[in-house]
């Protein structure tokens, strides 16, 4: 699995700033509508459902939000990137300013997992974060994502 196959440019907002975690939801959920024509309302539904599981802030400002959607075909992701970080309750309490929202379909199981791995380990990356902090750019972060990858492999 590569993020190639995960996300589409279309799929990669920057966002100057949003009021609150519930707030940022709303703004993943939309994001993934607007690129993928799934509901807003059922993954805003799921993804409320799975963080009140456990948060997704997986620290060093990321978040990591995720569940299963009926009606989704194959596992999608979407990015946002926050020029003003949010509280997320993230597991070391540090605001969360990069965020990549991942959608699998109701019965994904292994597929699910291998995504959420892949987008974990690139973005535990401090180089990675990093670069993508420093570019506020859509079309540039969705090329800093995609090639990431590709440098690991050559």
């Amino acid at each position: 699995m590569k993020f190639v196959d995960l996300i589409k440019p279309t799929a990669v907002k920057v966002i100057t700033s949003t009021s609150s975690k519930k707030r940022l939801m709303h703004d993943v959920s939309d994001l993934a509508e607007s690129a993928y024509g799934l509901r807003s309302p059922n993954i805003l539904e799921a993804l409320m459902e799975r963080e009140a599981l456990g948060p997704t802030g997986v620290g060093h400002g990321v978040a990591l939000p995720h569940a299963r959607i009926q009606g989704v075909d194959s596992v999608v992701g979407a990015f946002i990137l926050l020029e003003k970080p949010i509280d997320f309750d993230s597991v070391d309490r540090q605001p969360v300013d990069i965020i990549f929202g991942l959608f699998a379909p109701e019965e994904a199981g292994v597929e699910h997992l291998k995504a959420l791995a892949l987008v974990s380990r690139s973005l535990r990356n401090p180089a990675l974060c990093a670069k993508l902090r420093a570019n506020p750019v859509p079309a540039t972060l969705y090329t800093i994502l995609t090639a990431a990858e590709a440098e690991k492999a050559a």
